[in-house]
């Protein structure tokens, strides 16, 4: 299966696929070098990352939930939940405050 590298970087679904088969970045073989196409791969993997991991960073910074009690499955999940609502809204807060008409850092 051999994809170019203008198709990696076109195309949507190859950063999918790209989760799927390519989780950890490719090494460069002893005295070797790395194809285009891994380079490429190697490149759109910690784009991917940081847009999968900002939400987490958010819930455990902004909202302080960096551990969990067990209180029960159905409270833990509704609050983590929540969380995750609340935090697209602190992500989305700059283009939603326009809105309102008064934006605050």
């Amino acid at each position: 299966m051999e994809r170019k590298v203008s198709q990696i970087r076109n195309v949507f679904s190859i950063t999918q696929i790209c989760l799927m088969s390519y989780r950890a970045p490719t090494k460069r073989p002893a005295g070797g070098v790395l194809t285009e196409e891994q380079r490429a791969i190697n490149r759109m993997l910690p784009s991917v990352r940081a847009i999968v991991e900002h939400p987490f960073r958010v819930v455990q910074r902004q909202f302080g939930f960096v551990k969990v009690r067990y209180r029960g499955l159905a409270k833990n999940t509704g609050q983590i939940v929540t969380l995750f609502a609340l935090a697209n809204l602190w992500m989305a807060r700059r283009r939603l405050l326009p809105l309102v008409g008064e934006v605050r850092p």
